[in-house]
């Protein structure tokens, strides 16, 4: 997939998913800038990566704070004015059935799942409007189509960015900015090789292909739609779960 000359900002992207994203869009030619809060795990990631020849670098911003992310796009436009690509990735799992849940677990999981979301999507989408060209990719989850007992407020989360999604693909196609999501199923990730055996297992189980989806799988089709190969591709859900049943 030809990505030489885009320029793309991946959230979340210094472990699992996020990573695998930024480092395929990379790989495929894009100039990628790496997200995450930690600025010095950020930079040691993206001093990793420039020494395997991929053209990355940092972008420090915490992206549930919306005053953190106007700094960090205030400091990006003073080093370029070129955004073709965002993925909204970023995103944390707090699961507890519905009489147990805090305020403070709702508030933030959709500050980060959610929230961010939209406060990216604000910034990214005006350097995109300048050339009248890009791609936001947002990374939903299986739990936000289908729900899920004991998720309600991840799966509240992750259903909407759906909608977030879907409007944005209304609002944004006149300046020709695709809006597109990925609702991944069961990935191997750090995350989800922590629970149980059993209940490993029976997640595999759930699935159609009988096997765990690999993160590389996720960044696959977010390079699809990052590039033109998608270049009427809008206002899409994709699930990519192996024909997992909830």
């Amino acid at each position: 997939m030809n990505l030489d000359g885009k320029v793309a900002l991946v959230t979340g992207a210094c472990k699992g998913i996020g990573l695998q994203i930024a480092h395929d869009l990379a790989k495929n030619g894009a100039m990628v800038y790496i997200n995450g809060r930690d600025e010095e795990k950020v930079k040691k990631l993206v001093m990793t990566l420039c020494n395997e020849n991929l053209r990355v670098r940092p972008f420090i911003c915490d992206v549930s704070d919306y005053d953190s992310v106007k700094l960090a796009f205030r400091s990006y436009a003073k080093e370029g004015k070129k955004l073709d690509i965002l993925v909204n990735n970023a995103g944390i799992l707090d699961d507890a059935l519905i009489g147990m849940v805090s305020l403070g677990q709702i508030e933030k999981t959709f500050r980060t799942n959610t929230y961010s979301v939209l406060f990216l999507s604000q910034y990214a989408s005006r350097f995109m409007a300048r050339n009248n060209k890009g791609s936001i990719i947002n990374i939903s989850s299986i739990i936000g189509t289908n729900g899920n007992e004991g998720q309600a407020v991840y799966g509240g989360s992750k259903a909407a960015i759906i909608g977030i999604t879907k409007s944005l693909a209304k609002e944004l196609a006149i300046k020709n900015i695709r809006v597109n999501a990925i609702a991944p199923g069961f990935i191997d990730t750090d995350m989800s090789r922590s629970v149980s055996d059993a209940v490993f297992q029976e997640r595999i189980n759930s699935i159609a292909m009988k096997r765990i989806g690999l993160p590389s799988e996720i960044s696959n089709v977010v390079a699809f739609l990052a590039s033109d190969f998608s270049s009427y591709v809008t206002g899409q859900v994709i699930g990519v779960d192996g024909g997992m049943l909830i």
